[in-house]
């Protein structure tokens, strides 16, 4: 490090780390592995394809219920974010997400794949996890969370694979659309609404499906957000109306300065958690 020779000196603690890893020497080989982002950290080193899997191969072996498992993913995510993405890197969220996937751990495997553009390894996880972990009257559930938090990250592309690769894919769905289930028939239309970008369809749809819509009382909050990024509703200022015909009529009475203003505000904040 002293010498500023970086890439041998990363190359000789990752190769440390994965053999401490074989002799299940757990603190020596996090301790390396810290190091290793240490060294790519000072040296300024650019994000590649290379550095991210060999990252993901050193989170694989880490115990996992160890703190410095986390603090390494965090630090990790930090690392690769190289100032496009706030979130990290989606390539390094889609290793981490499929490693996590193997581990059994569906809950965090799906906050991975969300920051990742992996839809398709998204609805083939959501199956299992569906399968293994769920009721199946919520198989429709599974998939809908989703698409929905898809697009609140703006990620309509994924949203729309994940959706379709999904309901392609999962035993208990009839082939479709339409589908039995009124849920993934509103996930459907609502796919086709943010293409067509017209607010009175999304309104419209929104208030038809109100009863699935009750299911989970998250989905209404993520819709608000929606109908913000792709149907150009200005956030909830006004007490007096209520829910998404109270959006309507803001929008309706709103100015274009404001939209511009919410449109910039909504760039630099993201007020739905996404678990």
């Amino acid at each position: 490090m002293s010498q500023a020779k970086h890439a041998e000196a990363r190359e000789l603690m990752y190769n440390g780390a994965l053999l401490f890893f074989s002799y299940n020497q757990q603190n020596s080989a996090a301790d390396l592995s810290m190091l290793v982002l240490e060294v790519l950290e000072k040296s300024e080193a650019k994000v590649d394809e290379e550095i991210l899997e060999n990252l993901a191969k050193l989170f694989s072996p880490m115990d996992q219920n160890s703190p410095e498992r986390v603090a390494f993913v965090s630090r990790a995510l930090k690392w690769s974010t190289g100032g496009s993405s706030k979130l990290g890197h989606p390539k390094l969220h889609q290793l981490l997400a499929v490693t996590l996937w193997k581990e059994q751990n569906y809950s965090e495997s799906r906050y991975h794949f969300l920051h990742s553009s992996d839809g398709e390894g998204c609805a083939q996880m959501l199956v299992e996890y569906s399968a293994s972990r769920g009721f199946r009257s919520e198989v429709d559930m599974f998939v809908a969370q989703a698409v929905l938090q898809f697009l609140c990250l703006k990620n309509k592309n994924s949203a729309s694979v994940v959706f379709s690769t999904y309901t392609e894919k999962h035993p208990s769905i009839e082939k479709g659309p339409p589908f039995v289930q009124p849920l993934l028939n509103f996930i459907w239309f609502l796919l086709l609404a943010v293409d067509g970008g017209k607010l009175t369809v999304f309104t419209v749809l929104c208030e038809q499906y109100q009863p699935s819509l009750k299911r989970d009382p998250m989905y209404n909050e993520y819709l608000d957000r929606i109908g913000q990024l792709f149907f150009g509703v200005p956030p909830k200022q006004s007490p007096s109306y209520g829910g998404l015909l109270g959006n309507l009529l803001n929008s309706l009475m709103g100015s274009g300065e404001e939209d511009d203003a919410a449109e910039e505000a909504q760039e630099d904040s993201s007020p739905i958690e996404l678990d």
